[in-house]
């Protein structure tokens, strides 16, 4: 998150991925920052794109050792691609940006949708797609959401072992079982458990303004949060 019922949630088993992928980054705001600090740090190959140019990323790439590039390279050879642009922008990238990527990549989507900053959108509005929904037709890929209510400075100050109390629990949402649980496996290794959360078509339930939506907690907490969401979208999240 940028500072700017029934459900299938379980925790998953602590299996951490190998510390060796392949991942792009797709923006470097706050989150793709963040994300591209930690993951490096962890021993991935990250490549890592703005709407800029690789040349705006230098003091980033210097900092992480991460490899700036052009957003139709960022996803090239990867296993796991970030997408965390603004929404307005999506419609944006490249064509075929994931062309070039590992068969079985995992797309992860961590947008949320204000229409004060992406103006109206009628896909989420008349048609009543959830936003990682929308996303995932805009850019001809399936997604897997995650990190779209997660403070960025979380991702730096609050990762913890597995065990640990005050281990805090992401929800991750999406429609493809290996995709999701490759995503879950990567957020465990970040530091922290992970809640499923259902299928795309169900993550309305970790969109802005539900209860899940920066929530600082435990798994228990998230399924609770998740079980307590309104389909119904806010007023002040509604163009």
């Amino acid at each position: 998150m940028e500072v700017s019922p029934e459900t299938s949630a379980t925790s998953t088993p602590g299996r951490a991925r190998r510390a060796d992928m392949k991942i792009g980054i797709i923006g470097a705001g706050n989150i793709g920052g963040n994300l591209t600090r930690r993951l490096t740090a962890l021993g991935h190959d990250v490549s890592v794109a703005n709407s800029r140019g690789p040349h705006t990323l230098k003091e980033l790439a210097d900092e992480t050792g991460a490899t700036p590039v052009r957003a139709e390279e960022a996803a090239r050879g990867a296993e796991i691609a970030v997408v965390t642009v603004p929404l307005k922008a999506v419609p944006d990238l490249p064509s075929g940006l994931f062309d070039e990527a590992v068969d079985g990549l995992a797309v992860i989507d961590t947008g949320n949708y204000y229409p004060q900053r992406d103006g109206r959108i009628a896909g989420i509005e008349d048609e009543g797609l959830t936003e990682s929904r929308w996303t995932a037709r805009q850019i001809g890929h399936p997604v897997v959401k995650a990190f779209n209510g997660t403070y960025a400075q979380d991702l730096l100050d609050r990762h913890r072992p597995a065990g640990d109390p005050e281990r805090m629990a992401l929800p991750v949402a999406g429609d493809d079982e290996a995709a999701k649980r490759k995503v879950r496996g990567l957020i465990e290794e970040l530091g922290f458990d992970t809640v499923d959360a259902g299928g795309i078509d169900d993550s309305w339930r970790q969109q802005p303004g539900t209860p899940v939506y920066g929530l600082r907690g435990g798994v228990d907490a998230v399924t609770r949060a998740l079980a307590e969401a309104s389909p119904e979208r806010p007023e002040e999240f509604r163009g």
